[in-house]
């Protein structure tokens, strides 16, 4: 067994792409658990310092790409795919993850400045009262997600599909198809 991670998958692999996000945000969601909890007893110390700007970079660059992937293409496309029970299963989730994006944005609003002063070595505490239902809500959407829409589209979609997914995943992001 290595000690490197696994190559990040490609986007002609785009629900792998989506996927292998939900595990980097879970590395940020333990690091910012880690904080929360090492800040109650320690100051921010040059370590704390680099975990809150990694953390701070994470969800202000990586984690709204990832959103509006699943927005904007994902679920649009799986709508125009899924028919029956897929459908009707899709149109009961798609309100639920839209507004689990807008709590979870609007919790972070609230959580960055914490993270924003920690990064620049000024004493500040992450609240748990945010953190804790912050990364709570994280997991279980990635769960749903994980265990509901990505295996629809494993399912529905043709390779041309996935293919049109992976070239709007690579543009969002500024990669050249």
């Amino acid at each position: 067994m290595s000690d490197f991670p696994e190559p990040a998958p490609g986007f002609d692999q785009p629900v792998a792409v989506l996927r292998h996000c939900h595990e980097r945000i879970r590395k940020q969601l333990r690091t910012l658990d880690r904080l929360a909890a090492h800040l109650t007893q320690n100051d921010a110390d040059v370590d704390v310092q680099q975990a809150a700007a990694a953390v701070l970079r994470y969800f202000e660059k990586s984690a709204p790409q990832h959103h509006a992937d699943e927005e904007d293409d994902l679920l649009p496309m799986l709508r125009t795919a899924a028919s029956g029970a897929d459908a009707t299963l899709l149109q009961s989730l798609t309100p639920q993850i839209e507004k689990e994006h807008e709590v979870m944005d609007a919790t972070w609003l609230r959580i960055a400045p914490h993270l924003r002063e920690l990064a620049e070595g000024k004493p500040s505490l992450l609240p748990a009262d945010l953190v804790e239902p912050f990364t709570a809500m994280y997991r279980a959407h990635m769960e749903l997600e994980e265990s509901q829409v990505a295996p629809m589209a494993l399912r529905l979609f043709s390779a041309e599909q996935m293919a049109s997914l992976g070239d709007a995943m690579r543009s969002r992001r500024g990669i050249a198809c």
